[in-house]
């Protein structure tokens, strides 16, 4: 009786091993605290601040940021052609798609999705806008997700397409048209253009644009600060790269304008208390003592594929970590990595690379571009190229299997990140794949 038992046991202990063995799908890893690089580099920029060049006034390249920034309520027509802005329906397609459930998406829903988009209407509104809280800016007018192949590797989770970016509160836009159900505005903001829910945004007249513009400006300097209007109120959160029209100085702290939604979608304008902690009034000097900290609050970013989720990823770390200083950068990778002199990195050795780098680069002024990703040139830490991004993961292949080794966040290291870990790669590493440096300041 007892060894029928024992047999029944073990045969139970294999059925459930069979049922977790050989996953399907990339092979994925999540111990990014056991990488060298976390280990061998301080996650504290002030380790770094000594390869700084300090700087005691304003440079050249911040001077054109408010007219870049308030380009939205500038436009008096839409700034691209109906065909530019289609270019989602051409990338993602019903036959390489996939939904929020990871089974394919057919055909119908996306011929919903571009007549749910009013497109014959576009450029018909043409009406200037501002943002209430923090909004997704979605490639279709939906909040649901278009995955590529989840099975595999950089693929699924969190990479959903629809995403464009991140809206911040009580930002400048321009509104071409409104989908068939009114739900949904199609916005252009300073560096991109896409869906938000129309329940988020208030439309303004222009003598309020003028005065806000022609307003002193504060640059917010927090994270997820609670921002509160007089009577304590709460109005939105605050985020490094957002920026209000300041009304006042007073003993210790500012009141700014801030603009709600009220009933239809008509704008309140509240009177806001902002701490000295918070924010600063104009620009920031691009020096040490600013940098950090800045770059203290970018650090405790987690990584998301276009913002989603009120995060960031690589390119929207470095163009909020910029706003303070009045720095403009776009917001994909490849368009920041055309900013400033630009260095070419192709057809370089591996020491090539790294010679031109040290040679040439300005730490904290220049960024490192591989296509698709960008990082943030720190100087020479112990007689390696140190680097601050925000990353997903490290590739990895295991048998003929291309994986991620997850960090999910932004951290500071080489640019041979998880050298020493299993199925590392070195002709996908962050150094071998990259194609330029550009120092922004020049």
């Amino acid at each position: 009786m007892k060894a029928f038992y024992l047999i029944g046991v073990i045969l139970i202990i294999l059925g459930l091993q069979g049922c977790v063995k050989n996953p399907s799908g990339p092979k994925l890893s999540f111990q990014d605290s056991s990488l060298r690089d976390l280990k061998l580099f301080p996650q504290n920029i002030s380790a770094y601040l000594s390869n700084f060049e300090e700087r005691e006034v304003l440079l050249g390249v911040q001077e054109n940021y408010d007219k870049k920034y308030f380009a939205p309520w500038n436009y008096t027509k839409t700034p691209m052609s109906k065909s530019k802005i289609m270019w989602p329906y051409s990338s993602y397609t019903y036959d390489k798609s996939f939904g929020e459930n990871l089974k394919p998406l057919d055909k119908k829903w996306f011929i919903d999705m571009k007549n749910k988009g009013n497109y014959d209407e576009y450029g018909c509104l043409n009406a200037k806008a501002i943002s209430l809280s923090y909004l997704d800016l979605r490639n279709f007018p939906t909040h649901k997700p278009v995955f590529k192949d989840p099975s595999q590797a950089g693929e699924g989770f969190p990479f959903d397409y629809m995403q464009n970016s991140g809206v911040h509160a009580n930002e400048p836009l321009f509104v071409s048209h409104l989908s068939t159900d009114g739900k949904w505005a199609y916005v252009f903001t300073a560096y991109a253009a896409g869906w938000v829910d129309k329940k988020g945004i208030v439309f303004l007249d222009e003598k309020v644009i003028k005065s806000w513009q022609d307003a002193r400006q504060i640059e917010l300097i927090d994270e997820f600060y609670s921002v509160k209007d007089i009577n304590n109120n709460f109005v939105f959160r605050s985020r490094v790269g957002m920026r209000l029209a300041l009304v006042s100085v007073k003993k210790d702290y500012y009141i700014a304008l801030a603009i709600t939604g009220g009933k239809d979608n008509t704008p309140i304008y509240k009177k806001v208390k902002i701490p000295f902690a918070v924010a600063k009034e104009g620009k920031l000097i691009l020096n040490a003592k600013n940098m950090e900290y800045i770059v203290k609050l970018m650090l405790k970013s987690h990584y998301s594929w276009g913002g989603l989720y009120e995060e960031r990823d690589c390119s929207s770390t470095l163009r909020d970590l910029y706003a303070p200083f009045g720095i403009w950068l776009p917001r994909n990778s490849s368009e920041q990595s055309k900013i400033g002199k630009v260095i070419s990195l192709k057809n370089l050795s591996i020491e090539e690379k790294k010679k031109t780098i040290i040679d040439k680069a300005i730490p904290f002024e220049t960024l490192l571009y591989k296509k698709g990703h960008i990082l943030l040139y720190l100087g020479v830490y112990k007689g390696e190229i140190t680097v601050l991004h925000n990353v997903w993961g490290i590739k990895t292949m295991h048998n003929g299997v291309e994986g991620r080794n997850i960090i999910g966040r932004t951290i500071i290291s080489s640019l041979e990140l998880g050298k020493e870990s299993e199925g590392y790669n070195p002709d996908k590493a962050i150094l071998a794949r990259l194609s330029s440096m550009n120092i922004l300041t020049q």
